[in-house]
């Protein structure tokens, strides 16, 4: 008898993006099991977030196709609005808001959303539920993003640069909201090596638009001959993750 497949969360096939002689994106394809969390590692103007954002529908390939649980993000664009939350690195809301307004505010977009104190507690906002988003710092408004990517208790996922600018205290924090989310498939974009290795069930390293390695955290270093992923991102890529994030 043949074992049943667990079904695909994601599905992204020969994805291609083009802007006039310039390839951001050179023919990635994701396949990402259901209820797993996948990190996907890559320097700067590597294609990391442009492939993410065709695989959210956010932005259309040149090539290829993406499937989140079976539906095109294009064509079935509100269907997947009801599985899919996204926190991407720069949130753009409106600044007159209160944290409690915007949160209400995203709930009744949902069938059934999160309560609003938990979602706050789950970032730890419920003292700012009150302040206006321009009022909040920029890793509070991180931590809002993250609460609004998950108040519709989405099926999947998808966080760009969890924790930046974050201390040490709400990482851990959100960290363990996200491994929290049991029946959830989780994508992560991160530059923090850490995060990725407790976090991410495999990884995949993005380099010049191509994925050049996939696996398991201990998969890439033992590939790589590595002791950390750090080490092993740098010698599958060549390149100092660290250090690019810190001149960006």
């Amino acid at each position: 008898m043949t074992a049943k497949m667990t079904p695909l969360a994601i599905d992204a096939q020969h994805l291609v993006k083009r802007y006039k002689s310039k390839t951001a994106v050179d023919g990635i394809s994701l396949q990402v099991p259901v209820g797993e969390t996948f990190g996907i590692l890559g320097s700067n103007g590597a294609g990391k977030t442009t492939t993410v954002e065709m695989t959210a529908g956010l932005r259309k390939p040149t090539e290829g196709s993406v499937r989140i649980l079976g539906l095109d993000p294009f064509t079935d664009r509100a269907k997947v609005r009801q599985i899919l939350g996204v926190q991407l690195q720069q949130a753009n809301l409106h600044d007159a808001l209160t944290v409690r307004e915007l949160v209400d505010l995203y709930r009744s977009f949902y069938p059934n959303p999160l309560d609003i104190d938990r979602a706050l507690t789950m970032v730890e906002l419920q003292e700012k539920a009150r302040t206006r988003f321009s009022s909040l710092s920029g890793g509070q408004q991180q931590r809002l993003s993250i609460a609004l990517a998950l108040i519709g208790q989405p099926q999947v996922v998808i966080l760009d640069e969890l924790t930046t600018g974050l201390d040490p205290k709400a990482r851990r924090r959100v960290w363990a909201t996200i491994e929290s989310l049991e029946d959830q498939t989780v994508i992560l974009i991160s530059h923090a090596m850490d995060e990725v290795e407790r976090l991410c069930d495999r990884v995949a390293l993005i380099d010049a638009g191509r994925i050049i390695a996939q696996g398991t955290p201990d998969d890439l270093k033992a590939q790589a001959s590595a002791h950390t992923l750090e080490d092993a991102f740098v010698a599958l890529t060549g390149k100092d993750l660290q250090h690019q994030q810190e001149d960006a």
